[in-house]
């Protein structure tokens, strides 16, 4: 797809600042609307914000759910919380491979030649990627209700949890930007992916409660930010929690933890990758 700039996005010069931010989101539109063109002409792209949370939930749910007892509660309203911070923990991959691609490829070589904000490329990606991310969720959420899961919370604590799965999905998003600037191909994207994201989530209260881990275990899960995640989607739902047999604060108490830690990753990820993505595209 051809980036095509309004006249008004032409030049910097000696524009005041509010010209300079209306600019800035209009160059940032022109990347979102790429990056959504390229999911409409190659539409299973969508397949792991779609198809792949969808099978995890049913494999979970029906075939895993008999053999895995949660006390106060059944398996698949404990479930549900642990599929949702997976899913997006892996979210991750989308914005890494896409940025990956791009710059193997050279196409932000020709972006440069344009008279663009380089930020511009970057938010206009996280624009794309969040709007699949709220799919998944949209999706995760309708697989839970056919499956059982329930919310047992005000509307306003639901609100909050559905907040905090975006702002964790934004974090998700920018640790995925770095990754895909930081990586030499695309190849690299999926195992990088892997190492880190699969034992973060298995090492946790994702699936299984921590009650039925060695010690050894027990510990690096009862510190691990995937189980704090997992800890406060389920107590704002008002799903089961897993009983805490290694107290440290985060997980006891798991809402502020984990909007600390969001916050955190945020305010780390987001001018690593900017400052990162400039020293990677400045000959």
């Amino acid at each position: 797809m051809t980036v095509a700039l309004s006249p008004n996005a032409h030049p910097y010069d000696h524009d005041d600042s509010s010209n300079s931010v209306s600019r800035l989101f209009a160059e940032t539109m022109v990347f979102t609307r790429r990056n959504l063109e390229h999911i409409r002409q190659i539409p299973e792209k969508l397949l792991d914000v779609t198809v792949q949370p969808l099978m995890f939930v049913l494999l979970f749910a029906f075939v895993f759910g008999g053999a895995i007892d949660v006390q106060g509660g059944n398996y698949r309203e404990y479930l549900i919380g642990g599929i949702l911070i997976q899913s997006l923990s892996f979210g991750m991959m989308g914005p890494a491979t896409a940025i990956a691609t791009d710059l193997n490829e050279g196409v932000i070589d020709r972006f440069r030649s344009l008279p663009v904000s380089r930020s511009a490329y970057l938010l206009g990606h996280y624009l794309a990627e969040i709007a699949g991310m709220v799919l998944s969720i949209i999706v995760l959420l309708g697989a839970g209700l056919i499956v059982g899961w329930r919310t047992h919370t005000d509307i306003f604590h639901i609100g909050e949890a559905i907040l905090l799965l975006l702002v964790f999905a934004s974090a998700m998003i920018w640790v995925g930007t770095i990754i895909g600037i930081l990586v030499r191909s695309p190849d690299a994207v999926m195992g990088v992916g892997f190492v880190i994201v699969f034992p973060l989530t298995f090492l946790s209260s994702a699936f299984v409660p921590i009650g039925t881990m060695p010690n050894v275990l027990q510990w690096f899960a009862s510190c691990n930010p995937v189980t704090v995640f997992v800890a406060a989607v389920r107590e704002l739902f008002g799903n089961p929690l897993t009983p805490v047999t290694k107290h440290v604060w985060p997980l006891d108490h798991p809402v502020l933890a984990a909007w600390l830690y969001s916050v955190a990753i945020l305010a780390i990820t987001v001018p690593v990758a900017l400052r990162r993505y400039r020293i990677r595209t400045t000959d």
